[in-house]
């Protein structure tokens, strides 16, 4: 116990930071936070499943008649062939680059003598040759969604689709189709500031051996990013400098998140679990065990409550609140320095514990925002890092409009190649 206090005293364990789970005391007697499901594992009652089923007319087909009887040896008749059974493969043919040439014609005008001359698409640059739309889409499908490295990607477009690119070309066409998602990138932000809850976090990402930051503004339908060098309540300001005035804003316990202004502000109940399993753990803090209980049912009582619950008090959710209040006010002698910080914490924030109670539309964890970031964590831990504040900024542009996409269940590969067809901005 001792030398769990003294570990806790230089830093909290992955339960409660980003401390990663190699370095928490006792690892193998961590205990799981997750609540065990009633439910079997796998396929639930009721879901429906899928088949590969075969195709009513296939593209090719593929006859197998016998010559010879094998009883007897006898040359078989093939008009008396039946057909006994059919299996189908699904295959994928050769892909072959298609070259599309476009002609602009010019013709003179026989009464005044002017030339016309015909007009190319706008998508088409001034070079004699280029990789169409479909070829960039691909490329930041590949690079944004499944987080290929440029390498690989040029790999991959030799080897599967004959296409030979350069990983500077790969950059290109990813700066490009960046460029063209600006105007989708402003409007989602514009939707998010009107919107009636918006989640908020940040995470560490590396740039070119620096460290930087990327934050996150979303919602049920939208997502939003951005790149900065800095953490602090700056960042959230130059983005949005008059904060949430009609939106709960959903964060965890960072000041700069916390002094952000809103409608309401709403702290990530899963967080304070955390901190709280933490206290008990570490430090046998039975105050600790009591917060975790309560917060544990006010989660309980969001599930269960009605949209018409919402609109009148509701004595369960006031009786929350009471318990609520009778634990923060709690005498802070003889605790431990951190169960001090973080009582008076929630004081600070009191608002801010139990909002969810009463917004039907209000989450009490921040989770969406975390699945978000998580994205950039995994392009972290394929590619180490993004070797310039563009290849960056341009994730930042480009990954947003892919989250959004795949939020309304649209297909992202259609959504890049509409953008890749766009002139450029």
């Amino acid at each position: 116990m001792q030398e769990q206090i003294e570990l806790f005293k230089n830093g909290r364990n992955s339960k409660t930071s980003s401390t990663p789970p190699s370095q928490d005391i006792g690892r193998s007697n961590q205990k799981n936070s997750r609540v065990p499901s009633s439910r079997k594992p796998g396929g639930q009652q009721g879901h429906e499943g899928s088949t590969l089923e075969m195709k009513e007319y296939p593209d090719k087909v593929v006859t197998y008649s016998p010559e010879f009887c094998q009883g007897c040896g006898e040359k078989l008749d093939k008009g008396a062939l039946t057909l006994v059974s059919h299996t189908q493969e699904v295959v994928i043919p050769p892909i072959v680059p298609h070259y599309i040439e476009h002609q602009s014609f010019g013709c003179t005008c026989k009464k005044c003598g002017h030339e016309t001359i015909s007009a190319l698409p706008e998508h088409l640059q001034q070079a004699n040759i280029q990789y169409g739309a479909n070829v960039n889409a691909l490329v930041a499908y590949l690079s944004v969604r499944q987080y290929v490295p440029y390498n690989r990607i040029a790999e991959m477009m030799r080897d599967v689709f004959n296409i030979a690119l350069s990983e500077g070309t790969v950059n290109n066409m990813l700066k490009s189709l960046a460029q063209k998602a600006l105007p989708v990138y402003e409007q989602i932000k514009q939707r998010i500031m009107v919107s009636a809850v918006v989640g908020g976090d940040e995470t560490g990402v590396k740039i070119n051996g620096d460290k930087g930051w990327l934050f996150t503004f979303q919602t049920t339908v939208l997502t939003y990013l951005a790149v900065s060098w800095s953490r602090g309540f700056d960042t959230i300001q130059f983005l949005f400098k008059n904060g949430f005035p009609i939106s709960v804003y959903v964060t965890d316990c960072l000041a700069a998140q916390l002094k952000t202004f809103a409608k309401a502000h709403q702290i990530c109940m899963a967080h304070l679990l955390r901190e709280l399993n933490n206290f008990t753990d570490a430090l046998d803090c039975q105050w600790s065990v009591k917060m975790k209980q309560l917060l544990q049912q006010a989660i309980e009582l969001k599930a269960q409550l009605s949209p018409n619950d919402y609109l009148h008090e509701n004595e369960k959710v006031k009786n929350l609140e009471i318990q609520m209040d009778i634990l923060l006010k709690t005498e802070l002698e003889g605790k431990h320095k951190k169960v001090q910080a973080f009582i008076k914490r929630l004081n600070k924030n009191r608002n801010a514990i139990f909002t969810f109670l009463h917004h039907p539309k209000v989450p009490p964890d921040n989770n969406g925002s975390e699945r978000s970031i998580r994205t950039a964590k995994v392009k972290m831990k394929v590619s180490n890092q993004f070797k310039s504040l563009d290849g960056a900024q341009g994730f930042a542009i480009l990954r947003p409009v892919i989250d959004t996409t795949i939020k309304n269940s649209q297909n992202v590969l259609e959504a890049l190649s509409s953008l890749a067809k766009l002139a450029a901005v």
